[in-house]
């Protein structure tokens, strides 16, 4: 019985584990989004206000990959339902 807890309490920390890699996408995606705008702005300042807000939903849509990864990796590790089972 505790075998058997020990490796869901496992698996489940290496599952949080990958599901935090989802966070380095967004982050090399929004960096490299805000460096083009930052170029687009230098061409062209009288486009400033379109490219940034623009530049703002895009980033807040690629974020939301980073998020759902964390949530995942929250309910891996606090809301494991087998724990209670065992």
């Amino acid at each position: 019985m505790m075998l058997e807890r020990a490796i869901i309490l496992g698996a489940s920390a290496i599952g949080a584990g990958l599901a935090m890699i989802a966070g380095i996408g967004p982050g090399i995606g929004e960096g490299y989004a805000v460096g083009k705008a930052c170029e687009a702005i230098g061409r062209q300042p009288e486009a400033r206000g379109e490219v940034t807000s623009t530049m703002l939903l895009g980033c807040a849509i690629a974020e939301t990959t980073g998020i759902y990864g964390f949530i995942v990796a929250l309910i891996l590790l606090f809301v494991n339902p087998l724990i209670g089972k065992l």
